[in-house]
């Protein structure tokens, strides 16, 4: 009997330290998500739907985790709302970095606008100091920022990778701080389903790691 009460306690605090542990698994997988995303990002230069992809597969998978380690679904949803900035953040900050470290800034004006009346496709036709530029700048939108007439400030990719951007639009420092907000929220949604998830199973004795 004595045996017995000496190994109940060892079993629940074994349990408690395995659940600790799969937290910190759950939440080095979504850190892992964002940086190995930010990576695609890089290597596919010029290819925004690659990045896409994988990410949206990364958050659906780091949701599904989510929902194993707090054994409900409300948490997992919630994680949506910080997979949003993580998914922006991975995906635009390669780009936008690249363009801000290599990119030629210019002046140029709108010349012409391919679209035609009531078409959403925007492709603007700029003249720089050194005659038309090579690039269009494009908009798919109803209400573009720029018209005929219009001047504009552009950087664009020396090496033709990146698309032309308006140099307002470019900060990688935004979208870093947009990814290091996603990843912090998933951080603290992870450490609340943790223990959240640890109360839910000890109270019906369950078994740590089953669904």
């Amino acid at each position: 009997m004595l045996e017995a009460n000496l190994k109940k306690p060892q079993d629940k605090t074994l349990d408690q330290g395995s659940y600790v542990l799969f937290t910190l698994a759950v939440m080095g997988i979504g850190w892992i998500i964002a940086a190995v995303n930010t990576g695609i990002s890089y290597l596919a230069l010029g290819m925004d739907v690659i990045p896409i992809v994988t990410g949206l597969i990364g958050c659906l998978a780091f949701a599904i985790l989510l929902r194993f380690l707090h054994c409900a679904w409300w948490l997992a949803f919630c994680s949506f709302l910080p997979a949003v900035l993580v998914l922006v953040g991975s995906v635009q900050y390669a780009p936008e970095a690249t363009l801000d470290d290599r990119g030629v800034r210019e002046s140029g004006r709108v010349a012409a606008d391919s679209a035609a009346a009531g078409d959403s496709n925007h492709r603007f036709t700029l003249i720089g100091p050194a005659g038309r530029l090579k690039e269009t700048l494009d908009y798919d939108g109803d209400d573009p920022s720029w018209h005929v007439g219009d001047r504009v400030e552009v950087i664009r990719d020396p090496k033709g990778v990146i698309p032309l951007e308006v140099s307002s639009d470019v900060d990688p420092a935004n979208r870093l701080g947009s990814l290091a907000m996603g990843v912090g929220g998933w951080t603290g949604i992870t450490l609340l389903a943790g223990r959240r998830g640890f109360v839910r199973r000890r109270a019906s004795r369950r078994p740590a790691f089953e669904d």
